[in-house]
């Protein structure tokens, strides 16, 4: 398996990533993560609300969506099956508000990498401490607007961010593989779990990757200098055209899950 050591454009980490790992993990470059397709189509249809891979497919071809962080792991496990990867899903707090999935992927030699859309990762990090190649950070290239340092301790991993300023924050992922049943279950109860909206996105630039984010009803970029504040206090319609301007989400979209949120007071 061949391997890459920097991202297309900007990234430039010195760890050898798979290229195949690489190639399907750049389909997604554009795709923010979003909670707001979850509320659009939470009341459209009866049952599951958990949406096949298939149909998250249609409505972005049809309406700029992608979804949550169970949404790109289901889309990005299957991806990496039809490229022939050995990749499984990883977790914490399943059927709790704060759940977080992820994907871990292993290269032909069986090296495990962490692969964190959700959490709109710039791309895939080595997490295996018994290769020569691995190394804790603090690492850049990997995340959009931090360096990572990484920890581990048998199936568990702790992630710590560090940002400008000397801001630091943390993320913990137990790496035991989540069964597809179990991911499945999980996944449906998220769909079905409405918590203020939020919306995510890397913003590639020619010399680094930045982060953009609407939560909380305010927008911001976090970059290497710092956190920036965008926007806030907008009308709907102005949020649905910010985001829209972003993310390439249907106004339609956005107004409607906006306008749910806005009604739920989250």
């Amino acid at each position: 398996m061949m391997v890459e050591t920097n991202h297309a454009r900007n990234c430039d980490s010195g760890m050898q990533v798979p290229r195949e790992m690489l190639s399907v993990w750049r389909r997604f470059d554009s795709f923010p993560m979003e909670t707001l397709t979850k509320a659009w189509y939470y009341g459209q249809t009866p049952g599951p609300r958990q949406r096949p891979v298939e149909l998250m497919e249609e409505h972005r071809q049809e309406h700029g969506t992608s979804g949550n962080c169970f949404d790109l792991t289901l889309w990005l496990l299957r991806d990496f099956a039809g490229a022939g990867i050995q990749a499984h899903a990883v977790g914490h707090d399943f059927g709790k508000e704060h759940a977080h999935v992820a994907v871990v992927a292993h290269d032909g030699l069986g090296r495990e990498y962490l692969c964190d859309l959700g959490d709109q990762w710039v791309q895939p990090v080595l997490i295996d401490t018994t290769s020569s190649a691995f190394d804790p950070g603090p690492l850049t290239g990997f995340f959009p607007g931090a360096r990572v340092q990484l920890a581990r301790s048998g199936s568990n991993l702790e992630v710590t961010y560090l940002r400008s300023g000397g801001k630091s924050s943390r993320q913990t992922y137990d790496l035991a593989p989540v069964s597809m049943p179990d991911l499945l279950a999980g996944a449906e109860t998220s769909q079905n779990l409405l918590r203020p909206p939020v919306c995510e996105l890397r913003l590639f630039g020619l010399d680094q990757c930045c982060h953009w984010e609407f939560s909380r009803w305010i927008s911001h970029v976090s970059s290497a200098c710092g956190l920036s504040i965008e926007y806030s206090n907008l009308t709907i319609p102005e949020w649905s055209r910010v985001i829209h301007e972003r993310t390439g989400i249907s106004p339609e979209v956005l107004i409607r899950a906006l306008s749910i949120y806005r009604g739920m007071d989250l």
